[in-house]
């Protein structure tokens, strides 16, 4: 196991289980459906958990490029690495997102509700606010990486291990993402991950999803931009307080 093959498959089990709470709760005919924001959010902070995990020990489980930059910013990670994360990120993504399509495929097709079928796929405002919705990402992701950055002071080893999310351990991680979906996620979903949303908006886009709704390009780059501005800004923090 390669830390690109970790980045992949810890990211690909991320979407399938994060967007595979989504499917259960907002498709047609699903044992899940309209179980609500609860499951929703725990869901997506047992993914993390069980990508963590996975990823942890062999890539330190990035599983996201906001955290890969912005330990590359704090000087815990050479930028040299960066591309081949971000890209094993991009990757596992878009599998991902593939996978919960192939698995709920039958519920996506009783599904009318263009906007639900994307919801599975990729986050969106609740309010469309550019400002805001960009603040909203910025600052949920501010928090994610603070934490891992500032609290655990983790560094490269001299064996070799690479710090991430794994650093943070992974169900205290898992309670972090928790947290962050339950207080800050109303707003705009909580992408705080430029591939979760990124990747599996590419795939909404490309499959043939029957009756589905525009992927919504125009605001793409909010959870993009969003986090990696808010991830930047915490690795400066902790420079700053260092």
């Amino acid at each position: 196991m390669t830390p690109f093959i970790a980045e992949i498959i810890g990211t690909a089990i991320l979407i399938l289980l994060g967007g595979g709470v989504v499917a259960n709760v907002v498709l047609n005919k699903t044992i899940g459906n309209n179980s609500g924001w609860i499951v929703i959010t725990t869901g997506w902070a047992l993914a993390v958990y069980v990508a963590v995990v996975i990823a942890g020990p062999y890539s330190g489980a990035h599983i996201n490029p906001a955290v890969s930059i912005s330990l590359a910013v704090a000087g815990k990670f050479p930028w040299t690495d960066v591309p081949m994360y971000l890209l094993a990120q991009m990757l596992g993504a878009m599998l991902g997102a593939t996978m919960v399509w192939l698995f709920y495929k039958v519920h996506f097709d009783v599904t009318e509700d263009g906007g639900a079928k994307k919801a599975v796929f990729c986050t969106a405002p609740a309010i469309k606010h550019t400002v805001s919705n960009f603040f909203s990402e910025a600052l949920g992701t501010f928090v994610l990486i603070f934490a891992i950055l500032y609290f655990t002071n983790a560094s490269i080893t001299e064996t070799g291990s690479v710090i991430g999310l794994g650093s943070l351990g992974a169900l205290p991680v898992a309670f972090l993402v928790w947290s962050i979906g339950l207080s800050l996620g109303g707003t705009t979903g909580y992408a705080i991950n430029p591939a979760r949303d990124l990747g599996p908006r590419i795939m909404h886009a490309l499959l043939p999803i029957k009756n589905k709704a525009s992927s919504d390009w125009g605001y793409a780059w909010i959870p993009v931009l969003g986090p990696i501005t808010g991830a930047c800004l915490a690795a400066l923090l902790m420079l700053a307080l260092s």
